[in-house]
């Protein structure tokens, strides 16, 4: 059995976790390119009303936590189910390298009984610039925050504590 069988296995059992747990049926893992887990995670949503509670951001937090680090550059997610826009604007922004999933979202999508095209048009619908999907949007008291992303450049960047 291949390293990414065997992970995307234990994405799937993880998928069953869940389930007995009362949640949702997605699990996922993240793996160093040499098959070592680094975090494992399944969806919690219903457990702890956190709607970002899915599958793959479990397994990545569970991951930069145990590593101590935001990027995940050189990873793989392992995904019992192709991962929704959320997951992959997650797997973008720790800089995860590679997914591998089993379920695709129709798949998902016909047996759990939603609509669809449903993740379609969220997909379509984040990568618009805010205000423009079904969401309004207005801008306020813009000076005050660049006022403080420039007070937090000038002082050495994110991270450093003022003097």
């Amino acid at each position: 059995m291949s390293d990414d069988e065997r992970l995307l296995r234990r994405a799937i059992a993880l998928s069953e976790e869940a389930a007995r747990a009362g949640c949702e049926p997605f699990g996922a893992v993240v793996a160093r390119a040499d098959g070592t887990i680094l975090g494992e995670g399944f969806n919690r949503s219903r457990l702890t009303h956190d709607p970002t509670s899915h599958g793959e951001t479990e397994a990545i937090r569970d991951a930069c936590a145990r590593l101590g680090t935001l990027d995940l550059a050189g990873c793989t997610v392992f995904t019992s189910c192709e991962p929704c826009a959320l997951c992959v604007a997650v797997m973008q922004i720790t800089r995860i390298t590679r997914v591998v999933y089993a379920a695709a979202l129709a798949d998902s999508a016909a047996v759990l009984g939603r609509p669809p095209g449903a993740m379609a048009a969220l997909r379509a619908e984040a990568g618009l610039p805010v205000g423009q999907g079904r969401i309004s949007a207005s801008q306020s008291l813009r000076a005050e925050a660049v006022g403080v992303l420039e007070r937090v450049a000038a002082a050495g960047g994110v991270g450093v504590k003022p003097a």
